[in-house]
């Protein structure tokens, strides 16, 4: 079987997933058999079986869950970067911005600095001439 059937295969149950854990419905599900859980305690004389059956159960689904949403969310964010190049490249912005989520942490707080400051230099421009419109006799 290949890489890309499996990867195909995985990202669709991923997806689905996904979709049914963030679903009211799971949730509600979820609340009912804790509370199924907790009131069976005294049957079974809050053993510890009893607590190791929750504590079980929720750890291997927490850890299952862990590679099923990162999956999900790293296609989510791969889909969106290769958006955002899309626009830029057809559009007038700057094509230096294609590509930054492969810098490292520092190089990307450099940047987003001088943004920050092109950002505020554009604001003040667009300040001044609004307070020069203001200014001029109708």
């Amino acid at each position: 079987m290949s890489d890309n059937v499996i990867s195909k295969g995985f990202s669709k149950f991923a997806t689905t997933i996904a979709d049914l854990s963030g679903k009211p419905a799971t949730f509600v599900l979820a609340v009912v058999l804790v509370i199924v859980w907790a009131a069976s305690g005294p049957v079974f004389d809050y053993s510890e079986n009893w607590q190791l059956v929750i504590n079980t159960s929720t750890t291997i689904i927490t850890f299952l869950m862990v590679f099923v949403l990162q999956n999900s969310q790293n296609r989510d964010g791969k889909a969106l970067q290769a958006k955002l190049d899309e626009l830029i490249l057809t559009s007038q912005a700057q094509n230096k911005f294609v590509g930054i989520e492969k810098l490292d942490e520092q190089q990307l707080r450099e940047m987003s600095q001088k943004l920050a400051e092109k950002a505020q230099c554009v604001e003040e421009v667009a300040e001044d001439k609004a307070e020069q419109g203001e200014r001029r006799p109708a």
